[in-house]
Formats: structure tokens, C-alpha cells, sequence
């Protein structure tokens, strides 16, 4: 069994990454492969809802999107991380996921998910609601 975590938010070495390799831990311990999956601090784009996915079954923004979900073919589950900015989750995990999930839906079908929010204060709660719908789709 694999399960990949994927780190949204901007510190590969932050609260969200730490909270990550707890779950990781915790997971190796049961004899899961895992791998903790930055998501780059690069410029995502947004989806731009052209419809390419659906005919070629990839994002037509050749990034980390398309490298992840190649990667997603052969994982067995996902727990998506985020710290929370202003009571939301980063803008660049919730691009990444409206990509990832639209651009390659069928890596995620039937498989287990989860997500995990790190805050200083308020908006785990709503950070996690916002995530978690996104894996209503499947």
C-alpha cells in the first residue's frame, strides 16, 4: 500500500510539513509506503475550465499538476495538508486540486482520502470544509 501526502503550503520544512511527517510516522509504523509530496513554490496556474483534460486526459499546463497525477495512478490513498491563511486554505493547494482532481479524476476514484490544516489560531475547521468538499467528487 502507498499513500502520498501532499504539502500545500509555502515551506517545505513548516507547521503543515511537520504535521505531514507525523501522519508519515505514523503510517511507516503500519508498514505503509509513503511519500510527502511538496507542491513547488512556483507561480500554479489556475484551471481555466477549457475542457482539454477531459479529451486528453492531462492538464494543458505541462506542471507539478501533471507530475503529480502521474503519481496518483499508483498511489492507494492521499491526505492533502494546508496551513490556514486568513481562514482559508493556501490558494495554491486549492489550484493544485482543482486541477489535479479534474485533470486526472480517475487516480482518485475509490481511494481513501483525508485532509489536514495547521493554524496559529482560527480557520482549521473551515480550511479542512473547504478541502474536503473537493473530495466529495469521487
Amino acid at each position: 500500500m502507498k499513500v502520498l501526502l501532499v504539502n500545500g503550503g509555502p515551506h517545505p520544512k513548516g507547521c503543515t510539513n511537520r504535521a505531514l511527517e507525523e501522519v508519515e510516522k505514523a503510517l511507516k509504523e503500519e508498514g505503509i509506503e509513503t511519500l510527502i509530496y511538496d507542491i513547488p513554490n512556483v507561480p500554479l496556474q489556475d484551471c481555466v475550465a477549457c475542457g482539454s483534460c477531459a479529451k486528453t486526459g492531462k492538464c494543458v499546463f505541462d506542471d507539478c499538476v501533471n507530475e503529480f497525477a502521474s503519481m496518483a495512478k499508483d498511489a492507494d490513498g492521499f491526505i492533502f495538508g494546508t496551513p490556514v491563511y486568513y481562514a482559508h486554505p493556501t490558494g495554491k493547494i486549492q489550484s493544485f486540486m482543482d486541477r489535479v482532481f479534474y485533470s486526472a479524476k480517475s487516480a482518485f476514484v475509490h481511494k481513501p482520502a483525508a485532509v489536514i490544516s495547521s493554524s496559529r489560531r482560527a480557520g482549521s475547521v473551515t480550511s479542512m470544509d473547504v478541502l474536503n468538499k473537493n473530495l466529495l467528487n469521487f
